[in-house]
């Protein structure tokens, strides 16, 4: 008998595959905004529509010695979560209390355009260097919860 993968990881699985289409050098990420059983938009870190990706200029962060999680208007790319919440605005998709999946923690400044949508539930598998990015988590009463190889924020 064949397993179905259950909610959860079935859409952590499509948010993995959307980042495979990531041109960022540093770190592939890849959302979705889900609700209910139905994927709303998906998103993946990269340049804006129209300008040349870091794939083909390189990396402005690494060139500049930036770590990871600190100056992020030093960068070329849209984060993820952005181009998914770009995309369900563009095709006039509404993301009210939507489920976030993303391969990554978000940071603190996607987090607050997600919260400001009332999403209310966020699965990511990797961590992200925002300790902000937890305590505006905790500060807005969601409540995280592991499981296998996921991280589970919701509200209680």
């Amino acid at each position: 008998m064949r397993l179905r993968p259950e909610w959860d990881e079935y859409f952590m699985s499509l948010a993995e595959l959307a980042a495979t289409r990531s041109t960022c050098l540093r770190r592939q990420v890849g959302a979705l905004l889900v609700s209910g059983s139905r994927v709303l938009s998906t998103g993946y870190n990269g340049a804006p529509k129209g300008l040349a990706h870091c794939l083909e200029l390189g990396c402005l962060r690494t060139k500049a010695g930036i770590p990871s999680g600190q100056r992020q208007e030093m960068c070329r790319a849209i984060h993820a979560e952005q181009n998914a919440i770009i995309q369900s605005a563009r095709y006039g998709v509404t993301v009210t209390r939507a489920t976030l999946y993303c391969t990554h923690q978000p940071c603190a400044t996607c987090l607050k355009m997600l919260l400001n949508l009332d999403v209310t539930r966020f699965v990511f598998r990797r961590p992200y260097p925002d300790e902000l990015s937890l305590a505006l988590m905790r500060e807005s009463g969601l409540v995280p919860t592991q499981r296998d190889d996921l991280t589970i924020w919701s509200l209680r």
